[in-house]
């Protein structure tokens, strides 16, 4: 029934219908489309703060979440922890890298790598969860792990 009725629909009525629905597309892919950007402005300066030094928090949300990878932020008196884990690892011996940590102008990019234990280390069966933590000055900004 509506397909007959645009079928029966003027041809102007039918060019207006079409760019009503284009400006729509338009408008749509405006609102979501996000600027990013990846322009560094400025590395951080931070620091990989033992779990021991971590808040207790923190490091209770860690432990809750280290079975699996996970991404976690944390805000405490002035500074912002980060903290990245790649999960339960079936050996001794791995460890995690810290690349790089920048600030753009839409936030805060960490990149991370877990490295695999050195062949000129003895290899401990048995679960082990390697992961890292970031302290540095607080930011708001939103936070991109690579």
């Amino acid at each position: 029934m509506i397909l007959m009725r645009i079928c029966l629909w003027s041809v102007d009525e039918k060019a207006g219908l079409y760019i009503f629905l284009a400006g729509c597309v338009l408008f749509m892919c405006a609102c979501s489309a996000k600027k990013e950007d990846k322009e560094k402005l400025r590395d951080i300066e931070f620091t990989v703060v033992d779990s021991y030094d971590a808040p207790e928090e923190l490091q209770e949300k860690i432990d809750s979440k280290k079975e699996k990878t996970f991404e976690i932020s944390y805000a405490d008196e002035g500074y912002l922890y980060i903290a990245k884990g790649y999960g339960s690892q079936d050996t001794s011996g791995y460890s995690v890298e810290v690349k790089s940590c920048y600030e753009t102008e839409n936030g805060i990019y960490l990149k991370t790598n877990l490295l695999g234990p050195p062949s000129s280390e003895e290899i401990i069966e048995g679960k082990t969860y390697p992961y890292v933590i970031v302290k540095m000055e607080y930011s708001d900004k939103n936070i991109v792990f690579n």
